[in-house]
């Protein structure tokens, strides 16, 4: 059975393998522990830890019936959150889409998956709406509270004009909310009005819920299999559950933490495929909102390759040596495109005629591989066999799970997120929002 794997044999110029198994068979073997015991900071959040293995098959048939009765009567689907309630999905949907999937009209059953409430957009709104104007959309609102400024304004935006372009009836069939089980505001219109809901487990952050309804909703809805992703998660779960030489989520932890205690503060996500940008957005938000607190952590960033070798590759290859790259390299290309011979040859690639683009692009990562750590950068690299929904399953879950060792090696709660609050409280009493008096005079005094 095909996995993905772990290297990390370029990384050992700036570390000893000496010092990862150390840290490997120690330091990150008691923090999977805490993390199996349920004994670490942050403990009432850990319910994705074994959702692949508990998540019942008829839970699953549930989110499917539901998405095959938006993409019944929809051409678009809106997916509105923000955060982890929308990168998860995006990620996903992003990495198994045809690149152009965007430019090609809705076929009947098959919906587009659009996204709105990850900004406060006016034009994105705006846009957004005028295109849905005269299009078949359904919206499925994600939020815990239904108070979160961003998709909150944005799903009163569309509920407005979906009511108003089939009526409220119908707008009820086609809106679906993934809530609170009890509380909040969605809860409570959802219940009011009628809506199809689905539950956001109070043990199951944002950033780590993409293997639940928030994420797997949009993907059924897009036409992919969650069935399969779920598997791939839950073999990345067996897999990784106990402490061994070669837990693959104990080696990435005890390397990355490592390289930090070397002074490398920067870890950036590369890729060699277009389709894994917005996994690199998921993966950013996992690691920073997780691992950026009391004044620790390293910083996560992200580019893709070879695009931004014209752009950041400058900077990579002789600026400050404190970064490290994590590389996902897509072992298996889904097509075949050979490049052909020309006779006249003016352009000097005559030498690469006969082979496939997917050649080229590996010899550009091995090169670049090479003069990267040539130049003083560690390189972890993560193969994966081929972009699908099973190794997507177990690409996501290989992150989560690592990303909970990781945080405990670095003494940290990786399970919250309080600085996160401040912008909103300080937007709110910019806003001069009720309840916010005495902070909207102190703001006002220091503007």
């Amino acid at each position: 059975m095909e996995k993905i794997q772990v290297n990390i044999n370029s990384a050992l110029k700036e570390i000893s393998l000496e010092q990862v198994r150390q840290i490997e068979k120690s330091e990150a073997a008691a923090a999977l522990q805490t993390l199996k015991d349920g004994t670490g900071e942050g403990n009432d959040f850990l319910g994705w830890l074994d959702l692949p293995q508990r998540t019942p098959q008829h839970h699953l048939d549930e989110i499917q019936a539901a998405a095959d009765q938006l993409r019944g009567c929809c051409q678009y689907v809106v997916s509105v959150g923000i955060g982890g309630s929308y990168l998860g999905a995006k990620a996903v949907i992003e990495a198994l889409n045809n690149s152009f999937d965007a430019y090609n009209a809705p076929a009947p059953g098959c919906p587009k998956v659009l996204f709105a409430g990850q900004n406060i957009g006016e034009d994105y709104l705006n846009e957004l709406q005028e295109f849905l104007r005269d299009k078949s959309f359904g919206i499925i609102v994600i939020s815990k509270s239904g108070t979160t400024t961003e998709p909150a304004i944005a799903f009163r935006l569309l509920k407005e004009q979906l009511e108003a372009q089939v009526g409220k009836n119908e707008a009820c069939k086609r809106i679906v909310a993934i809530t609170d089980a009890k509380r909040g505001a969605l809860r409570q219109l959802a219940t009011e009005e009628g809506y199809k809901t689905f539950v956001i487990d109070d043990n199951v952050g944002g950033r780590f819920s993409v293997l639940t309804p928030v994420g797997l909703l949009p993907i059924a809805v897009a036409g992919y299999d969650i069935k399969e992703l779920v598997r791939g998660a839950f073999e990345m779960q067996e897999k990784c559950a106990e402490p061994s030489d070669d837990n693959i989520c104990e080696l990435y932890a005890a390397t990355r933490n490592a390289l930090y205690r070397a002074g490398k503060k920067t870890e950036i996500l590369v890729n060699y495929n277009p389709k894994l940008h917005y996994f690199g957005e998921w993966w950013k938000q996992l690691y920073g909102e997780s691992e950026g607190k009391d004044h620790k952590g390293i910083f996560p960033a992200a580019v893709d390759f070879s695009t931004d070798l014209h752009s950041m590759g400058q900077w990579i290859q002789d600026g400050e040596r404190t970064i490290f790259e994590t590389v996902i390299s897509v072992e298996k290309a889904a097509s075949t495109t050979v490049i052909p011979a020309d006779d006249a040859n003016l352009d000097g690639l005559n030498y690469i005629a006969g082979k496939r683009v997917d050649q080229v692009n590996k010899m550009a990562e091995l090169g670049t591989r090479i003069a990267h750590v040539d130049g003083g950068v560690p390189n972890i690299r993560v193969s994966v066999p081929e972009l699908s929904e099973r190794y997507l399953g177990q690409l996501i879950y290989f992150f989560e799970l690592s990303c909970g060792i990781s945080g405990y090696l670095l003494g940290v709660n990786p399970f919250n997120q309080p600085g996160v609050e401040d912008y909103k409280r300080n937007m709110f009493a910019l806003l001069e929002k009720p309840g916010y008096e005495e902070a909207t005079k102190a703001i006002k005094a220091k503007l």
